[in-house]
């Protein structure tokens, strides 16, 4: 049968009748891949275990909240790697791989920066009308999201931290550095860099972050890092047939993602921004962009993630710090990971600069009470970390 002439194009639905349920739906990775195979066909529902900010783009998807992670029968179950211990079913990376193996694909990694690298890229599609389809592990305020379903390339953030970006195989792959931070996959830097290269190898079309220039031209997001991501972005997409010409004057109208260098708000005189950065290398490059941003002091409340990373950076991490003026340290973040003895936020504490004015909390709500009290008129705050130190930035406005 031959399509009627003038008639719309079908739908791209390659999942159509396949049920997905995603076990750690609630995350920045497994609701943008559920929005995703919804968009392409799948009947889709998942579990997780508290409502989170993600699950508000899924709408008409069942979802179950519970303390307990669970399959479902008779579903294809796709579990996040929280869960994998738990709960039987297809690697969330597997997943993934098979999403990538259905459009052209580019796909960013990296030690630091790929998501604001990828939102770069998926941002710059956008505003210029190729209509992508991404998948970005942060929230975009200017996309609206983290993922969308589009007809052209598609942008995706691949993880290396349990070595799962290996099995992606886009045709155009991304590494903005490379720098170990995951201590419990691997042994060192040289293992991160052999993990990398042999993913590149198999890649058709490939940038290399650290090869590169930073761009020239200003940017609305600040930073050298940034001017570096922006520099990744830019070789990516004129592998994928965008002109540097059209790409940089959309790129520098980009004002980043969610969490990365996020004005929380102003109040007295005094600006919060909040940031993911949970790796010294990124505690130095937020605080040098801060000072780009203010002339006042510049103070931070620093919750630590995970304590195979505190244990083997807290040296590195008390250097970072102290280029603020003032560092309150809270408590440990646990994430997935167990205690171990004689780890704790301290260990960061007890590193930083002689004379440096200090403050320890056990939790969240003492570090903002902290720092609030310290914070006057012209000064900028940050609340650094990848575990839930954000909602302390709002702590810290009301109590002004």
């Amino acid at each position: 049968m031959h399509a009627v002439e003038g008639a719309p194009p079908r739908p791209f639905r390659p999942l159509d009748g396949r049920r997905i349920w995603f076990v750690g739906i609630g995350g920045a990775g497994l609701s943008s891949y559920a929005f995703l195979a919804r968009a392409w066909g799948a009947e889709v529902g998942g579990w997780e275990r508290v409502e989170t900010p993600y699950l508000h783009r899924l709408d008409g998807i069942e979802i179950e909240l519970g303390p307990e992670p669970h399959g479902r029968d008779g579903w294809e179950n796709v579990v996040s790697t929280a869960y994998a211990r738990q709960v039987q079913g297809r690697p969330r990376a597997d997943f993934l791989a098979e999403l990538v193996s259905l459009q052209r694909s580019i796909v960013v990694s990296g030690a630091h920066g790929k998501t604001t690298t990828t939102a770069m890229i998926a941002f710059v599609l956008a505003e210029l009308g190729l209509d992508p389809a991404y998948l970005i592990g942060g929230e975009i305020p200017q996309l609206g999201g983290n993922a969308a379903a589009g007809a052209g390339w598609l942008v995706v953030e691949g993880d290396e931290s349990d070595r799962t970006v290996e099995a992606l195989r886009p045709e155009i792959g991304v590494v903005t550095n490379v720098e170990l931070d995951h201590h419990s996959t691997f042994a060192s830097a040289a293992e991160v860099e052999e993990l990398f290269e042999r993913w590149l190898a198999v890649v058709p079309h490939v940038v290399r972050g650290w090869e590169l220039d930073p761009v020239s031209f200003e940017l609305a997001v600040p930073g050298k890092h940034n001017k570096r991501n922006a520099a990744a972005a830019l070789a990516a997409l004129e592998l994928a047939g965008v002109s540097r010409s059209s790409a940089e004057p959309v790129l520098a109208r980009f004002r980043g993602a969610g969490r990365r260098f996020e004005v929380v708000g102003v109040r007295g005189g005094m600006t919060v921004v909040d940031d993911y950065a949970h790796h010294p290398s990124e505690i130095a490059a937020t605080i040098a962009a801060a000072r780009e941003r203010t002339r006042g002091r510049v103070l931070v409340l620093f919750q630590p993630h995970l304590y195979s990373r505190t244990r083997h950076l807290a040296y590195e991490f008390g250097l970072a710090l102290s280029e603020a003026d003032a560092v309150c340290v809270t408590e440990i973040y646990q994430a997935r990971e167990q205690p171990l003895d004689g780890v704790g936020g301290r260990l960061v504490l007890a590193a930083l600069r002689p004379g440096l004015p200090a403050g320890w909390a056990p939790t969240l709500e003492d570090g903002a009470a902290i720092v609030s009290r310290w914070a006057r008129a012209g000064d900028l705050v940050l609340t650094l970390g990848a575990g839930d130190v954000d909602w302390a930035a709002q702590l810290i406005l009301d109590a002004r």
